[in-house]
């Protein structure tokens, strides 16, 4: 697959979006730099004249966008999300920059990974919650004081970053082509579906352990994911952990997940 196919694959992901205009302007974006993969999360107002007007000929990728109920559900089939955040927090996935989260985001889809890019509502962003659904977080470094971006702008930034690493990479294509160097790749990485089965497995565990108290259960499970999305889970990694906890309730006697 070459660059500018690597870059149609990457998704954005637009959550609880307000204003119809802004999926417009968003789809604009997008079409400049080459992507068109648009899922829409529980909008407010779906795609109408006012998108298509500011769209301004990206009407395809309006088209194309999938509109589905919850982020679980947009990102099921997803191996990696990048969310797009401007707020400090001290849960999720430690913050890096745009440019080089959208290096990674273009680095892991060019291997074969689906991957995409999760922005938030207009007025309050990301929740905690959402953001710690997600593999990674990136900020746009902008000015202290004032780094609330219009949703579309934000969307053009990251996606000129990731046109930015395509480039890089048909620049350095044919130096790799003729390494001949080929990096091994055990396992094909875990689907966010399969990770937050992991998760409510783990959790039920725990539960059943009486390690968790579900009606205190403080930061034990953010800081759980935090821990496994720095490690990037696999398949057979995921089938080795859930392995282990069916076989520990198993002992036990009670299993209360499958």
């Amino acid at each position: 697959m070459n660059p500018t196919e690597t870059l149609a694959t990457i998704e954005i992901v637009l959550t609880r979006v307000s204003h119809p205009g802004n999926i417009g302007s968003a789809a604009r974006a997008m079409k400049t730099m080459g992507l068109s993969y648009l899922t829409l999360v529980a909008p407010k107002i779906l795609p109408n004249d006012e998108s298509r007007a500011l769209a301004s000929g990206a009407d395809e990728v309006l088209d194309a966008a999938r509109v589905v109920k919850t982020l679980d559900e947009a990102l099921a089939e997803t191996h990696w999300s990048l969310a797009v955040s401007a707020r400090a927090r001290d849960l999720g996935p430690p913050p890096q920059l745009a440019r080089e989260g959208a290096a990674e985001a273009f680095a892991r889809a060019a291997r074969g990974e689906k991957v995409a890019l999760v922005f938030g509502h207009e007025a309050t962003g990301l929740s905690n919650a959402e953001l710690q659904r997600c593999s990674a977080v990136a900020r746009i470094p902008a000015q202290p004081g004032f780094a609330s971006l219009n949703l579309a702008a934000a969307v053009q930034v990251l996606a000129y970053e990731l046109r930015m690493a395509a480039l890089a990479r048909a620049d350095a294509s044919g130096l790799a082509a003729e390494s001949g160097i080929v990096t091994p790749f055990a396992s094909p990485p875990a689907s966010h579906a399969e990770t937050e089965g992991f998760f409510q497995h783990l959790e039920a565990v725990m539960i059943a352990s009486g390690f968790l108290d579900p009606g205190a259960p403080r930061r034990i499970l953010p800081k759980l994911r935090r821990l496994f999305a720095r490690a990037g889970l696999e398949k057979d990694e995921i089938n080795i952990l859930r392995g282990f906890l069916s076989a520990a309730s198993a002992a036990k006697g009670d299993i209360p997940y499958k």
